[in-house]
């Protein structure tokens, strides 16, 4: 997910990171998340054969409106309402400046099991975890320990309770200023300093998608095409691309960065089985900049010029998301056809907003993914299980050629609380329902904040399996 959207409460240790605001991103709704990374620069202006022949061998690619589909819905086109989500901003925490040093994570050892030993059956879906920040806690020193105090690496100890797949963010330069590693910014490691690290950035995503391969799992990477978290209440435009004056020459620099990302991940063994183009993208992607008062968590913006601006409040906001997202997906084919797709957005309890959605990009635009995926926080009132399951098994009527993930949850019906009541495992068990349904991941289960509680505990320096939120899993086994 990108998400801090709250105050970030990590539990013992007082860890408490910088959040994210609330926003409204549509009408009346919507949490926030957080941004991505990578370090391909875009010439702004350049034309698509001037720029990728610069940029890769034997690559073609049309900017045109009507040729940038990289795959096409079978239903006939409808018109689409003209009016969709607005887009605003919220106040939130500013972060503190620090300067302690930390250790580079990108030498990490690779993890000691292999895909042959699982102390559990394999799931027939997908049991994910989103733990993009958990290489930030390694790189402090953290250690990890299971359920019985043993300590073991993060996959290892996933893959012997049954999870079978891994969700990465990726950030365009979060070096960059207002980035996620911003000089000043404290991006959700509680009490540490600064991330001087580059976090989220390409070579830390390489690193940590060779990891988790070796431990056996596949991999969803998750592109925010931002320097920062890229969610509901904001779609920062990265500082490489804000010179970019032409919506040709933007799906030009998503093209090329997206295909950069992924040859860099193919070269090292690590090719992800699905790529989400853009992050909780229900009101456009590639909207905002900042103003001299942004925070590094992307409070205080403006809208991006509107000739590349995605928001999808106005038409030539629509068709310009729709030509990103039609490029990043074709950047994810020509890497491999055998790589899905997916588009991301969030608040599955508005079905109004989803309908629209999905009309304005997939039937009107012509753009298809391959698996169409969703946000679902009961602790943002986005529903439940139940009603997760009713929509999805509504909208694979229609889109007869989709398949559906939930890309993010946590199962709190309340900010930083979790009953044990099985409501996590039961967003698995209503997937098992919803036809052509692929399964959920749970976000960052190492952390606890507005959107529910971790799966661990801090005892000490250590995070330790919380033995009730692992057991819950059972069932599926």
């Amino acid at each position: 997910m990108g998400k801090i959207k709250g105050i970030i409460g990590l539990a013992a240790l007082a860890l408490i990171g910088c959040g994210g605001s609330s926003t409204e991103a549509l009408p009346d709704e919507l949490g926030n998340e957080p941004l991505p990374e990578s370090s391909f620069e875009v010439l702004p202006e350049s034309s698509a054969d001037d720029f990728l022949t610069s940029s890769f061998v034997d690559v073609s690619v049309s900017s045109s409106a009507d040729e940038i589909p990289l795959s096409y819905s079978d239903e006939p086109s409808v018109s689409s309402s003209s009016d969709g989500p607005i887009s605003s901003s919220a106040d939130g925490p500013i972060c503190s400046s620090a300067d302690e040093p930390v250790s580079s994570s990108l030498d990490e050892p690779l993890p000691g099991s292999s895909s042959s030993l699982r102390s559990h059956p394999e799931y027939s879906k997908i049991l994910g975890a989103d733990v993009s920040q958990m290489q930030e806690y390694e790189a402090k020193g953290i250690r990890v320990l299971d359920v019985d105090g043993t300590p073991k690496d993060i996959f290892d100890l996933l893959w012997d309770h049954g999870f079978n797949y891994i969700r990465l963010k990726t950030f365009v330069d979060p070096s960059a200023r207002y980035g996620y590693a911003a000089p000043g910014c404290n991006q959700g490691t509680g009490e540490f300093p600064q991330n001087v690290e580059a976090f989220g950035d390409k070579d830390h995503v390489v690193a940590y998608a060779k990891r988790a391969k070796a431990a056996g799992f596949k991999l969803l990477l998750d592109f925010h095409y931002s320097d920062n978290w890229a969610d509901p209440g904001k779609q920062i435009v990265p500082e490489r691309w804000r010179g970019v004056r032409t919506s040709d020459a933007m799906a030009d620099s998503v093209y090329a960065y997206t295909k950069d990302v992924l040859l860099a991940l193919q070269a090292a063994g690590a090719l992800p089985e699905m790529v989400q183009v853009g992050n909780e993208i229900t009101n456009g992607m590639l909207r905002e900049i900042p103003k001299s008062n942004t925070d590094c968590w992307g409070n205080n913006v403006q809208a991006a010029d509107g000739a590349v601006s995605g928001v999808m409040s106005n038409a030539t906001g629509i068709a310009n998301t729709a030509k990103y997202l039609a490029a990043g997906s074709r950047a994810v084919k020509e890497i491999s056809n055998n790589i899905k797709v997916v588009f991301h957005i969030e608040s599955p309890h508005k079905t109004n907003t989803v309908d629209w959605w999905m009309s304005s990009i997939i039937k009107n635009s012509k753009v298809s993914p391959d698996v169409m995926a969703f946000s679902a926080y009961s602790a943002y009132e986005h529903g439940n299980p139940d009603s997760w399951k009713n929509l999805m098994t509504n909208l694979g009527k229609t889109y007869t050629n989709l398949e559906f993930l939930i890309a993010e949850y946590n199962g709190s019906s309340t900010p930083d609380n979790y009953g044990f009541d099985g409501s996590r495992v039961k967003t698995h068990q209503v997937m098992e329902q919803v036809p052509r349904a692929l399964g959920a991941f749970i976000w960052e289960p190492e952390r606890s904040g507005a959107w529910g509680t971790a799966l661990f505990d801090w005892v000490g320096g250590d995070l330790k399996a919380n033995k009730r939120a692992f057991d819950e899993y059972e069932v599926l086994f």
